[in-house]
């Protein structure tokens, strides 16, 4: 599929996004382990926690899905029962790293496929703690790389120094944990999203997080079967937060989306960067914070990204590479290795667009300097099979000087359904009316990290 983008009128509008990925995925594992039927609402119906879903059901777990966006889930106690087949991940690199926690406890042989570019990842990172708590992982393709087969057992406790910030090795780490004598505890070089702590904490599992931030998690445990609204994604708010904040006088409300601290460090980069931002929290009651964002653009200024605050942007520095190529100045990202083992290589990926887009891009071996304002030109440009990517340059061509064309456009399902319609309304607008509330100002802490 191609997708083809034009640039766009004056922003004002009003959106919601679907369900968080990150907590879809989560969620389901955890409502499969628990003691009774869990429904799951605001699931996220994508290509990738789809794979997480089908793979559950292949581990013999019953789950109901009434609606696209509800889940019904019948846990089973922790009990798993053997794959009659390969289990296929997809594209999903959360799918393949937290499977590989969850059946590292099991007594059964398992074998986690992918398709072609999930084949290339790495998993070490997560097979070497895995392994050190008395799971046999071993990787079938070269380096490290899947498919994955796994013969779990009787797993015990370790405190694991992990060597980069990684939530999906962490939440490997602590779903074995579950399974594991004794106490499973990771420490990481900075923090990383929380969101399997948060839905462990929801679901009565207990943990401990002493002062020095490590996270640990008692064997043993059955969480409580619990109904859980999975609120709206802030990692695919991010590019329509990127088109408003870079478009002077555009002015964006993103409704009933998650407000998690380690997610919202997008907010504190694009106030920085000259925008003006708004969030207010509406719900709490899940753990999981929801609320209203508002953005008003304005003449953006390039910034530096980089250090504590990269992991908690992971998934956002395609899209604020792409503001940086409207800012004024240079916008520099380091210390975003991890960005090279994704679904493709996203610095070489957005350096390659960029440049074909007419911008001035130095390519470094952690990150991008990028220097703006560039006057961008519509082009033809590869996907590279990465939905970020692909969502990064559609909204690159809502301000570029004529058609831009995202090919290989089909990735975009793996974790955004519905994104061409939200596209469509952007280019086509439908005004918001003058009933549309006003929410208040940023948190002192919000305007410090700015």
């Amino acid at each position: 599929m191609e997708l083809r983008v034009k640039r766009a009128p004056r922003i004002d509008t009003e959106i919601s996004v679907p369900g968080d990925k990150s907590i879809s995925h989560r969620a389901a594992i955890i409502a499969a382990l628990s003691n009774g039927i869990c429904t799951l609402r605001g699931f996220l119906p994508s290509e990738d926690c789809m794979h997480t879903v089908n793979a559950l059901r292949a581990l013999g777990i019953q789950i109901d899905q009434p609606e696209p966006d509800v889940l019904v889930v019948h846990g089973k106690k922790r009990v798993l029962t053997p794959p009659a087949h390969d289990i296929d991940c997809g594209n999903s690199g959360t799918t393949m790293r937290l499977l590989a926690g969850l059946l590292a406890g099991q007594t059964f042989e398992s074998r986690l496929v992918g398709d072609a570019s999930l084949s290339r990842r790495p998993m070490d990172r997560v097979i070497a703690p895995l392994r050190q708590m008395g799971a046999n992982i071993v990787a079938e393709g070269p380096e490290h790389t899947p498919p994955l087969r796994i013969h779990g057992g009787s797993l015990k406790g370790i405190h694991y120094r992990s060597p980069i910030a990684s939530a999906q090795v962490k939440s490997a780490i602590l779903l074995a944990g579950m399974f594991a004598k004794g106490k499973t505890t990771i420490d990481e070089p900075s923090v990383s999203r929380n969101h399997t702590e948060l839905i462990f904490n929801y679901f009565l599992v207990r943990t401990a997080k002493p002062e020095d931030g490590c996270i640990s998690v008692f064997g043993g445990q059955i969480p409580e079967s619990r109904d859980f609204d999975i609120p709206g994604d802030l990692s695919s708010a991010a590019f329509w937060l990127v088109a408003a904040a870079a478009q002077p006088g555009g002015h964006l409300l993103v409704r009933h989306v998650g407000l998690n601290d380690t997610r919202t460090a997008l907010l504190g980069v694009l106030v920085r960067m000259g925008a003006q931002v708004r969030e207010a929290i509406e719900d709490v009651d899940q753990l999981e914070h929801r609320g209203v964002i508002e953005v008003t653009g304005a003449p953006l200024k390039g910034t530096v990204i980089q250090g504590k605050e990269v992991p908690m942007l992971i998934d956002e520095l395609p899209a604020l590479a792409v503001a940086g190529a409207l800012a004024n100045g240079t916008t520099i990202i380091r210390h975003a290795a991890e960005l090279r083992v994704k679904e493709t290589d996203r610095i070489a990926a957005i350096a390659h667009n960029l440049r074909i887009m007419g911008v001035q891009v130095i390519e470094m071996t952690d990150g991008l300097e990028i220097h703006g304002p560039a006057p961008l030109r519509g082009a033809k440009l590869a996907s590279f099979g990465d939905h970020r990517i692909a969502m990064a340059f559609a909204i690159a061509g809502l301000f570029a000087d004529g058609d831009t064309i995202i090919q290989d456009a089909d990735c975009i399902r793996t974790s955004y359904p519905g994104f061409e319609s939200v596209l469509e309304e952007f280019v086509s607008p439908k005004r918001m009316t003058s009933t549309t509330p006003v929410i208040g100002s940023l948190s002192p802490a919000r305007l410090e990290e700015a």
